[in-house]
């Protein structure tokens, strides 16, 4: 079995939109666009590629080597007639949420903590990961996590 930090794909290269092969990109429903873009680049960096139009096209950002996709919520559209989006009812109730990685979780925590991140715990040691995790401006959290040395996947 091959450890996963190891696994190869047949891209080699990544950007949105994908000029060959695919890019894989996280849609968030937001409340507000320009307020989340501003959250995503303020606490972790993200550079923003577009803050869409107002007129429904929603903005996109990059936060390392990931894209996210944020929208206001509404009703069906014609390729997905029955679907409602809409920001979480109960922020303590998600069914999904972001992890992000990282090689130094105190570093991160003071960091993204001076930003403005609302952390819900400081970093916990927790099974082979030492993780803690932010709340954004709709409630949704994000974890942050730290592999310890010895923990291996796969």
């Amino acid at each position: 079995m091959s450890d996963v930090s190891e696994v190869q794909v047949e891209q080699t290269s990544y950007q949105m939109p994908p000029q060959a092969g695919i890019s894989v990109a996280h849609f968030l429903t937001v409340a507000d666009i320009e307020r989340s873009l501003q959250f995503y680049a303020k606490v972790f960096g993200s550079r923003i590629l577009s803050h869409g139009d107002g007129k429904g096209a929603p903005g996109y950002l990059q936060i390392a080597n990931t894209w996210m996709i944020v929208n206001v919520g509404g009703g069906g559209t014609p390729d997905k007639p029955m679907v409602t989006l809409s920001t979480p009812p109960d922020p303590n109730h998600l069914n999904s949420f972001m992890n992000i990685r990282v090689a130094d979780i105190q570093a991160c925590y003071e960091l993204w903590k001076s930003r403005g991140a609302e952390f819900i715990t400081p970093p916990i040691d927790k099974y082979g990961e030492i993780r803690c995790y932010i709340r954004d401006p709709d409630g949704y959290i994000i974890e942050v996590g730290q592999s310890k040395p010895e923990f291996k996947y796969g």
